[in-house]
């Protein structure tokens, strides 16, 4: 057996792409469009490990998706979870769960799906501002 994606329903593409590539970091492998079924699938992974996807769906009939929390949330190891937490901030994206431990921290796209920011091998020392600052919001 072989992990292939997570398939996540997206209510705008352009915003989507934005969050998941532009501010976050990963990148397009692939993107279908299916006029029958009218729905785009946009395929994303993170640099240099293509074998752990992300596969955007963007149904062209709106819907109304609720409680993005509702199959859990997507897990990433990092390098530096304070160097990707202050990236995602200076990008306007809320840091929901801050990484007080230098270990974990939680984000939410614009279609409320929460992500998981694992430090790769262990914690690093806590430090400012992250260990004052509370948690906001849901995640």
């Amino acid at each position: 057996m072989k992990y292939l994606h997570t398939m996540l329903r997206i209510t705008d593409i352009d915003q989507s792409l934005d969050f998941f590539v532009n501010k976050f970091g990963l990148k397009e492998l692939r993107r279908m469009e299916n006029e029958q079924g009218r729905y785009t699938l946009i395929f994303l992974a993170a640099p240099g490990d293509e074998s752990a996807q992300v596969e955007l769906t963007y149904n062209w009939d709106a819907e109304d998706y609720k409680g993005g929390r509702n199959f859990g949330h997507l897990a990433y190891a990092v390098d530096d979870i304070y160097e990707i937490c202050e990236r995602l901030m200076q990008a306007g994206v809320t840091i929901n769960r801050p990484p007080r431990d230098g270990r974990m921290a939680f984000v939410r796209s614009p279609d409320k799906i929460s992500i998981e920011l694992l430090q790769k091998g262990g914690a690093l020392p806590p430090k400012e501002p992250w260990t004052s600052m509370p948690n906001v919001g849901e995640w």
